[in-house]
């Protein structure tokens, strides 16, 4: 049963002829898929590892034979982080590059920016890197997530922090912006489940490392716990800074947003500790099929990349978006592609199983969590 609006029919009606097909990214030869994130700049690290994942899954299904003999073709243009650019780039992939959907888009306030463009087009936003709630809520059959929610991520830490270790004193370092606000408002739900209010905030401006507010609001009060929700140069910065300034027994947790490996490469010694909450599994560690052949394609086709988190969740956005598109047939559409969704059927990855259904657009609910040990990312749990 089709349970989309009538806008999302239409679309169907107007996809019939091959002019309407090509117009939405879909030619007899290929589907052209967009995305914008950031590829130069301080959080570059984290365009790139989207970019490469997506790129090296796209590659592997084309030698494959391609979608319905279709091959995938990803356009991507660079947006610095920058809510402005990510728009301008959104327009422009879905007008004057002809992409049928974005994928792998990098960040909440980038999104923000996007989903204006991708609604008024009725185009699918699918698999961004971003665990916002104003992705999930209130439900949008146009957005596909794949990963866990931010919300997700900092229940599971501060269970590990509270109930775990039975920590009290839990302060906050974020980026003034709405990805750093989703995270505080998640932290502040989870602390209230349990009875507890923040020991101290402190922020800093997106695409900048200036700590020093957020130094002076939190050091003072000597948390037992730091949790960190910025992009990994900020949060090397602080962490280094924090223990300089006497925390060298406070906890420092991150989410995945992060950039797991760019963070711990940029503290150094001073990485040792840290725990990362991660919402696809280890990438080395893990033996799951998807995951092995994950690590054979990134050797194949981007030889000089180390497998991390962030190119195995492009990766997996990857597989994801053509085993839906295979499932939504030859005359693919952008109302079929996002039908496909609505049956609550899992899609099965290789070990790891996507499920979507009525008005739920979120693949994965899992999160795991991980630890740096004697210079070694290792899962602890």
């Amino acid at each position: 049963m089709k349970l989309y609006p009538l806008f999302l029919r239409l679309i169907g009606a107007c996809s019939i002829s091959t002019a309407a097909l090509a117009a939405n990214g879909v030619t007899p030869a290929e589907i052209i898929v967009g995305q914008s994130a950031a590829l130069t700049g301080p959080t570059q690290a984290l365009g790139t590892g989207m970019h490469t994942g997506l790129d090296v899954a796209f590659k592997e299904i084309n030698d494959g034979g391609g979608v319905h003999s279709r091959s995938l073709r990803l356009v991507v243009r660079d947006d610095g982080y920058e809510p402005k650019r990510a728009g301008d780039n959104a327009r422009a992939l879905l007008g004057e590059d002809n992409a049928f959907l974005l994928a792998g888009c990098v960040g909440t306030p980038t999104a923000a920016e996007i989903l204006p463009v991708t609604n008024a087009q009725h185009a699918p936003f699918f698999g961004a890197f971003t665990g916002a709630g104003s992705l999930r809520t209130p439900y949008n059959p146009l957005i596909v997530n794949l990963r866990a929610s931010y919300a997700q991520e900092i229940d599971r830490l501060v269970t590990l922090l509270v109930e775990g270790r039975g920590f009290r004193k839990i302060a906050c370092f974020y980026q003034d912006d709405l990805y750093g606000q989703a995270g505080l408002k998640a932290l502040l739900v989870a602390l209230k489940k349990r009875n507890l209010e923040p020991a101290a905030l402190g922020l800093y401006v997106r695409n900048t490392k200036e700590i020093t507010s957020a130094l002076a609001a939190i050091v003072p009060t000597q948390p037992e716990a730091v949790v960190l929700v910025g992009t990994y140069g900020a949060c090397a910065d602080f962490i280094k800074q924090s223990r300089k300034a006497g925390l060298t027994d406070t906890v420092f947790c991150n989410i995945s947003f992060v950039g797991t490996r760019a963070l711990v490469a940029a503290l150094g010694d001073d990485a040792e500790g840290v725990i990362i909450s991660q919402v696809v599994p280890h990438p080395v560690g893990s033996q799951a099929p998807v995951v092995e052949a994950y690590r054979v394609a990134l050797k194949k086709y981007a030889p000089d990349a180390e497998p991390d988190w962030i190119s195995l969740e492009g990766y997996l956005a990857g597989r994801l978006f053509a085993a839906i598109a295979d499932r939504a047939g030859a005359d693919l559409t952008r109302e079929s592609f996002l039908n496909v969704l609505q049956n609550a059927e899992p899609i099965d990855l290789g070990g790891l199983s996507a499920q979507f259904g009525p008005n739920h657009n979120q693949g994965f609910d899992r999160v795991y969590l991980t630890q740096v040990r004697k210079g070694k990312i290792v899962s602890i749990e």
